[in-house]
């Protein structure tokens, strides 16, 4: 758990640290926040519906929301709601994704 919160922070300290070398536009930092916390809140939505047997928010969508930037708030989640964080098909789309997307962010923030 708490080598999650070590590596959102780290990410998150990444994306201060080229915003404020002009490496990262602001919002893009603003995204991440607001995507985490969006994330964030489907996780929890989702494992409360999950112990009421209530209708449930599809794998998919939880992963879209990860790659589009919310996957600090999806990896905080799954260890605060100890939710998908046992379904190995779950975890390794989630991991290709954060892969992908911190790549794709370094090399933007990089390049410049």
């Amino acid at each position: 758990m708490k080598t999650s919160y070590a590596f959102v922070g780290l990410f998150f300290g990444f994306l201060v640290i080229a915003s404020f070398l002009g490496k990262l536009a602001p919002w893009i930092l603003a995204w991440y926040v607001i995507m985490s916390l969006i994330t964030f809140v489907a996780y929890g939505l989702d494992k409360s519906a999950s112990k009421k047997d209530q209708w449930r928010t599809p794998e998919k969508s939880l992963q879209l929301l990860g790659v589009i930037g919310g996957w600090p708030g999806g990896l905080l989640a799954q260890q605060t709601f100890r939710h998908k964080t046992s379904k190995k098909s779950f975890q390794w789309v989630f991991w290709v994704c954060v892969a992908a997307n911190c790549l794709c962010v370094a090399w933007f923030a990089l390049s410049r």
